[in-house]
């Protein structure tokens, strides 16, 4: 029970407002360890509860050290706008019951409007690098006084090459603070390097592997022959599967939008969601999505982190994930909160092998499926023939010597007879079997 980990009646009371009794594992090891004061590298499989995770401890000890309203004391630092959001929202219903503020400092949003806010002084800051960064180095925001840094979904921090804005956004950091980082994993090839500079002694909690998947969620594969032959799998699944709200994902910003309007035309009510939309655009669509007012978005990669709608109980990938880390992230959008969720992905011939790959990553068995009425020509690669062994030496006449041997033998054939020791005569003699034991006749 959340009670016994140490909080405060207000968190306490939030917690039994939002319905959240039992604290998840990665809860139960990260609470104390932050309450502490330890710097903590955590990694969690997504849907496991992570934002909570460090979102209550923080509160906490701002609860039991209160300050005054002079400087930020808490900076998140999130890889994407959406995610940014998200925390912010969990972050408000958290802290509903305290006097603790916070805002959201992304880019798309008006700089000098965003100074104006950041004046009030809101303990806590959550904001992606770019535009952080650019506050820092403009001094309207000041963090030499900062008591908590939280960078959170660290491993897509570094994918998405936010390295250096995070490094120059840490030295203008207090040295004292406390440094929380969180990801989906921590054997990231530059994660060592990355933390080294962070972190004093952190203490490294793994709560399970980041690859092992859901149980509630059903994995299954549709087999298509082309985009065609996929909107058309898709408009079918859209149509006749039993869901609260679909999310479709697709690779690229074109075919996301191709595809909303696609399903758009066929009567899905349908939004689309990437990340060259503005945000302002962004936020009402992620808003009217989460009031339910839309059944399906199609989304890039995006909408793969921060977004957590219980409603969500279908992911279709349109396009095959590009790693097994990205489709892991997607298929968790639903499913959460021990829900069941269906995840079903279309596989053109193109993509059979990086599902191949997938399914050896995570130790994943997909469940073939096929719609009748839409079935695909391509039925998975042909069956190659096995290459014939090599026969052993003990076990027989290697191929080029059977040549050899039948070429001499053809030579031999009809060949007349000489006179005794005449060298072809000879030869003959020496000639071997034909396989019926004989030799070449000779004169006695």
């Amino acid at each position: 029970m959340f009670a016994e980990l140490g909080l405060a009646p207000p968190l306490l009371k939030a917690l039994d407002t939002l319905a959240l009794k039992t604290p998840t594992p990665v809860q139960q090891a990260l609470l104390p360890a932050v309450l502490a004061g330890q710097d903590v590298q955590a990694s969690a499989r997504t849907g496991s509860g992570k934002s909570a995770a460090f979102l209550l401890p923080v509160l906490q000890r701002m609860l039991d050290v209160p300050s005054p309203r002079t400087a930020t004391r808490c900076l998140i630092i999130s890889p994407t706008r959406e995610l940014a959001l998200q925390l912010d929202s969990h972050g408000r219903d958290l802290a509903q019951y305290t006097d603790i503020t916070s805002l959201v400092i992304v880019g798309g949003e008006g700089f000098r409007a965003q100074q104006a806010k950041i004046r009030k002084n809101p303990e806590i800051i959550i904001g992606t690098p770019g535009r952080l960064l650019e506050h820092v180095e403009k001094h309207s925001l000041e963090v030499d006084d900062l008591e908590f840094l939280v960078l959170d979904e660290a491993d897509r921090i570094l994918d998405m090459g936010f390295r250096e804005e995070v490094m120059a956004i840490v030295a203008a950091c207090n040295k004292q603070r406390q440094t929380l980082l969180l990801s989906a994993t921590l054997d990231h090839t530059e994660m060592k390097p990355f933390t080294a500079a962070l972190q004093h002694m952190p203490t490294v909690i793994r709560v399970d592997d980041h690859r092992r998947m859901e149980s509630d969620i059903r994995h299954e594969v549709i087999l298509a022959d082309d985009p065609g032959h996929k909107q058309q799998l898709c408009t079918w699944l859209l149509a006749n599967e039993s869901y609260e709200q679909a999310l479709v994902f697709t690779n690229t910003r074109e075919h996301a939008e191709q595809l909303a309007m696609f399903l758009i035309n066929q009567g899905l009510r349908t939004v689309c969601l990437h990340g060259e939309m503005q945000q302002s655009e962004r936020k009402q669509v992620m808003q009217q999505y989460r009031e339910g007012r839309f059944a399906v978005m199609v989304a890039t990669d995006l909408a793969a982190r921060g977004l957590d709608i219980a409603a969500i109980d279908l992911v279709i990938n349109f396009a095959m994930a590009r790693s097994g880390d990205d489709y892991v992230h997607r298929t968790g959008r639903t499913g959460r909160a021990g829900a069941s969720g269906l995840a079903i992905s279309l596989i053109a011939p193109q993509e059979w092998n990086q599902m191949e790959s997938i399914a050896r990553y995570l130790g994943l068995s997909f469940e073939r499926r096929e719609v009748e009425a839409l079935s695909a020509r391509f039925k998975g690669p042909l069956k190659k023939k096995k290459p014939k062994k090599a026969e052993k030496k003990t076990g027989g006449t290697k191929p080029r010597a059977k040549a050899r041997e039948r070429h001499r033998n053809r030579k031999n054939i009809g060949n007349r007879r000489k006179p005794s020791g005449s060298k072809t005569q000879d030869k003959a003699d020496e000639a071997p079997d034909h396989g019926d034991g004989l030799k070449p006749l000779g004169r006695k």
